[in-house]
């Protein structure tokens, strides 16, 4: 019979949830290979990330040790009024890191030569205690378990749920990031380490800083994150904000550089009238804004016999609760805690199963809550 000590799995999607999947099973004893969809480097997406006890524990159990500090501490909350004054402040360190620092950590840990770029997913067959994939270029690959990390789009997930696809929330996030030393000390005594927000009826902006694209969190290399949480009616709102420059209606982002430019003048107009003007500096300064329509979706199961579903591919919690990264690395943590004591493989998956399941819906009914109290969205019955 086949035991969950190892074996061999493959990763579909090469972003933080797969990279935290891929060095915790190869820590632990597995076999591992990610195929990625993407042919470029993934060396320049997202942006800031809250920097949870999930993600520094799965790099322990990776055996991973920074060299560096993967983040910058914010010393205290401050929540300014449109005038700038401060409305409320509070002590509360907490350390904020970048999607870039993390990732150039984890794939520092991982061989290269099982890291495949250009792997686009087109079919899975599972067969006895096996399961196989096809990608479009013709390769093939076989293992023990097929790990579904391919985030909110998932393509494992079309394959075993077919139809079921995110919802949309009622806003988007507009979001940038700019050098520590582009922003004039008239704003960055405000915003220099500090967790910053404005609150205003169906809209909330904030900032934190966040480690440099090298990942230096050295004085004036680090950057400014911002985020500002707007109302996008669906429809041809929405539609309107998710087409790009060259007139391509995105699925649910459109990519720094690729804003339309009419999309960005008029977020650059909104910044004038409704921000502050420390956190108005934030908008004008940011070179390639870009945009997210932020979602919600829960699965029913996250084990079909082999293929498992795990990350944003399972569950899209929303960014108030600071937890999707987080999210990615505890799946991965409970899923080798899980596998660690050999015996029967499918009875650990849905050991693992079960708690994730639990801990997934709990998160996201969360988000949903805190998102719809911000923005003034009645709670659907």
């Amino acid at each position: 019979m086949s035991t969950s000590a190892s074996g061999k799995a493959l990763i579909i999607g090469g972003s933080l949830g797969g990279l935290f999947m891929a060095t915790l099973l190869r820590a632990s004893g597995w076999e591992v290979d990610v195929y990625e969809r993407s042919a470029a480097e993934l060396d320049s997406r997202g942006g800031g990330i809250v920097l949870q006890p999930d993600v520094l524990q799965a790099l322990r159990y990776a055996g991973i040790r920074p060299s560096h500090a993967l983040g910058v501490m914010s010393r205290e909350r401050l929540y300014l009024r449109r005038d700038g004054s401060i409305a409320h402040q509070q002590l509360m360190p907490q350390m904020q890191t970048s999607w870039n620092t993390l990732y150039n950590t984890l794939m520092a840990g991982f061989p290269e030569a099982r890291y495949h770029r250009g792997a686009e997913l087109v079919e899975l067959t599972q067969h006895e205690q096996r399961v196989s994939a096809r990608f479009a270029d013709g390769r093939e690959a076989e293992g023990d378990l097929l790990i579904g990390a391919d985030g909110a789009g998932s393509t494992v997930r079309h394959l075993v749920l077919p139809g079921m696809q995110p919802s949309y929330s009622g806003y988007v996030v507009w979001r940038g990031l700019i050098e520590e030393r582009q922003l004039p000390e008239s704003a960055a005594y405000l915003l220099r380490e500090n967790f910053v927000f404005q609150q205003d009826p169906q809209s909330l902006m904030l900032e934190y800083m966040v480690p440099g694209l090298d990942g230096s969190v050295a004085d004036q290399q680090r950057r400014y994150n911002w985020l500002w949480y707007l109302k996008a009616a669906k429809g041809a709102q929405l539609d309107g904000v998710l087409t790009d420059r060259d007139g391509v209606r995105r699925n649910h982002s459109v990519p720094p550089g690729s804003l339309a430019p009419e999309r960005d003048a008029w977020l650059r107009d909104m910044a004038q009238q409704k921000l502050n003007p420390a956190l108005r500096s934030l908008v004008e300064l940011t070179d390639d804004i870009f945009v997210q329509a932020i979602q919600d979706f829960q699965v029913p199961k996250m084990v079909f016999n082999r293929v498992l579903l795990t990350g944003d591919a399972a569950f899209v919690p929303r960014p108030h609760t600071a937890g999707s990264t987080a999210k990615a690395a505890a799946n991965a943590l409970a899923l080798v805690q899980a596998l660690k004591n050999g015996g029967d493989l499918d009875a650990a998956l849905l050991v693992w199963q079960q708690r994730q399941l639990l801990e997934g819906a709990r998160m996201s009914d969360w988000g949903m809550e805190m998102g719809n109290r911000i923005m003034g969205i009645a709670q659907s019955a």
